[in-house]
């Protein structure tokens, strides 16, 4: 049975994510999260909606009314449980490719599940997939005095949602905040593809859109936050001031300046946080990053008096300490930023829209504010593939990480750490220079190849 991870659940669609499990999982969610209304929404992969019908038939089975926004970014749906109260979910399997799927589950309020709820949930699962009575063994949606708004008779009603989240991000910023603004997106043929230059027209920047035509396979094809490449040359080619590269479902944004460079998520957290702090909204004057986040980040922020709180690698883990400190701001390097006091996940139309409005209103180019922000340190990640999963096993290569601590002579940082998925030991090294990187972390590596492969 696949279990969640750290954002939901995810895997091959039709082989290791099937139907059946979908509408189990549906079914073991409106158990334990209550029936009633809920919103749900896809990205635009082939599969998603036969699975989108799956999970509706699970849901229904717990007395849920279930409506559809169709084809809409995660935060679109996360938005619509926060404004309305009510669960919501989302058949996606983000940045990965069209072959895979799966779901991602708000609770009510769009908040992300607390792990108590999603063991529950995990219970619940195993027990629909063991009663084979259950409609979990069907594909075929299953009303069960509930009702399902999926099919074109909904659409009028599906497009309010949605219109909904366009109305709300509009509101945050200024009414043409970005005029002037030539700015590049990658849509990454997903579902971000119609909501993301909708948005940015609306204030007022004159939009160039590239990889805005789902197919149902071209998801994440080579484009998007995962590979800014073309990004990169449509700014350049368009003469634009910066580019925004989302990910399949939008929760994830990665920049490029108009000189084709990349400006990953570390970068734009930093910009991030002294745009806050300078509006005197940063609270506690602290921002929530991962263990993943580049030394230089550390540094930068120390220089800036703004501090850190450090999580395990995984959104939830960043928005689990926003709540607990009262913070306003939290990220990962991938581009998944969260800003607490304006959104329940993370969202890349409004992290990458509140970059924009900062290069706008800087009058300076976003090359010369990521290059003054924070110099980054060369980090070099390394992936062993092992026999099983070692959750301990930076206990067990203790020795050998203080080892190679101490030969970057205190100008670098060494993590190693297992994959929350996949029978994979992570090594990542951050240096001086990126050859005393790449070097240390190999050795690192051949130590567990040899010691766990």
């Amino acid at each position: 049975m696949l279990r969640f991870g750290t954002d939901g659940v995810r895997g091959h669609a039709f082989t290791e994510l099937t139907p059946e499990y979908v509408t189990a999982l549906g079914r073991a969610a409106g158990a334990v999260l209550g029936g009633g209304r809920w919103i749900i929404g896809r990205d635009s992969r082939e599969s998603g909606e036969v699975f989108e019908q799956a999970l509706a038939a699970g849901l229904a089975t717990a007395g849920a009314s279930v409506e559809s926004a169709g084809v809409a970014p995660t935060p679109a749906i996360a938005h619509l449980g926060s404004s309305l109260g009510v669960p919501t979910a989302v058949v996606t399997a983000s940045h990965n490719p069209y072959t895979d799927n799966g779901v991602k589950l708000f609770a009510p309020g769009g908040r992300k599940l607390a792990a108590d709820i999603e063991a529950r949930i995990e219970a619940a699962l195993a027990a629909a997939l063991g009663d084979a009575r259950s409609p979990a063994g069907s594909t075929q949606p299953a009303n069960v005095g509930a009702e399902v708004l999926l099919d074109d008779r909904a659409a009028p009603r599906n497009r309010a949602l949605l219109d909904d989240y366009v109305r709300h991000v509009v509101s945050l910023f200024p009414a043409g905040g970005l005029a002037g603004l030539r700015l590049a997106l990658d849509c990454a043929n997903g579902a971000m593809s119609e909501v993301a230059p909708l948005v940015a027209r609306t204030l007022g920047a004159e939009v160039q859109v590239i990889n805005a035509a789902p197919t149902g396979r071209n998801i994440n094809d080579h484009c998007g936050a995962t590979s800014p490449a073309g990004l990169a040359a449509a700014v350049v080619a368009g003469d634009c001031h910066m580019g925004l590269a989302f990910d399949g479902d939008g929760d994830r944004v990665i920049a490029v300046d108009h000189l084709g460079n990349v400006v990953d998520g570390d970068r734009l957290i930093a910009l991030a946080a002294l745009q806050l702090r300078d509006a005197g909204e940063l609270t506690h004057d602290t921002v929530v990053v991962t263990v993943m986040t580049n030394l230089g980040f550390r540094h930068a922020m120390a220089d800036a008096g703004i501090g850190l709180v450090e999580t395990a690698v995984g959104d939830r883990y960043v928005l689990e300490a926003l709540e607990a400190g009262d913070f306003a701001l939290g990220g990962e390097q991938s581009g998944h930023i969260v800003y607490r006091h304006l959104a329940t996940t993370g969202d890349g139309l409004l992290a990458g829209l509140r970059l924009a409005e900062y290069v706008h209103d800087h009058h300076r180019s976003l090359a010369d504010l990521a290059g003054d922000v924070m110099t980054s340190y060369p980090q070099v990640l390394v992936n062993v593939r092992v026999a099983e999963r070692h959750p301990h096993v930076a206990d067990e290569l203790a020795a050998e990480i203080a080892a190679a601590e101490r030969s970057l002579g205190g100008e670098g940082r060494v993590l190693v750490r297992a994959s929350g998925t996949e029978p994979l030991v992570r090594v990542m090294v951050e240096a001086a220079t990126a050859e005393l990187a790449s070097a240390t972390a190999d050795r690192l590596a051949a130590v567990a190849r040899t010691r766990f492969g």
